[in-house]
């Protein structure tokens, strides 16, 4: 007996998935995962205030950026949800109260997780480089490293891998530096020390 046919997801998959979850439809399938546990949501509001000078003019890159993070894109069948995109400004305009956005961005960054990591590397980037997105970061807050890539001929090439405290300068923020050790969490926090002028801890120190 014949199997019926499995159906694509649609965007009504996207709506009833839970608010605990990113949803997104990815070659017709629907996949889902969590918002990130509080490293990676630590590293991309680091991230976010890094990139922040890009959205404010200057001399040599007199044209804002509009910088979303987690924003619902959708491209053509795909619905995708990156860590941070971007789009100048004179392409599209400031958004008042839009749910999604229909236009593929210029640039956007993923920072990985145990979760996602396959999928930003593999179906993700097939997604960005089908919708012409000119540039790419994938951070990733285990190794520490940033990578840049940039379309080219519709490849990704990889322009540079930015380690541990480098400086992080990449296309298409011509602008733009930034420490790449300022947007890492210590791997442990500090011990305690006990205050000076307290006798009782002294009196209980070994």
């Amino acid at each position: 007996m014949a199997q019926p046919a499995r159906r694509g997801a649609r965007y009504a998959d996207v709506v009833a998935a839970s608010d605990l979850v990113i949803a997104e439809i990815i070659f017709g399938r629907l996949v889902t995962h969590r918002r990130g546990d509080r490293r990676h949501n630590v590293v991309l509001q680091r991230l976010l205030f890094a990139i922040k000078p890009v959205e404010f003019p200057d001399g040599r890159d007199p044209r804002p950026w509009l910088c979303l993070p987690r924003v619902e894109v959708h491209i053509g069948p795909h619905v995708v949800v990156p860590d941070v995109a971007a789009w100048r400004l004179g392409r599209i305009a400031p958004l008042l109260d839009e749910k999604w956005i229909d236009l593929a961005p210029e640039w956007v960054c993923e920072v990985l997780s145990p979760e996602t990591a396959v999928r930003d590397r593999g179906e993700k980037k097939i997604v960005y480089s089908k919708a012409g997105v000119r540039n790419l970061w994938l951070v990733d807050p285990a190794l520490r490293t940033l990578e840049a890539f940039e379309l080219k001929d519709g490849r990704w090439r990889l322009l540079e891998s930015f380690r541990d405290d480098a400086t992080v300068v990449a296309p298409p923020f011509i602008s733009l530096s930034f420490p790449l050790n300022s947007i890492w969490t210590p791997d442990r926090p500090p011990a305690a020390q006990p205050l000076s002028g307290c006798r009782q801890c002294q009196g209980n120190a070994p």
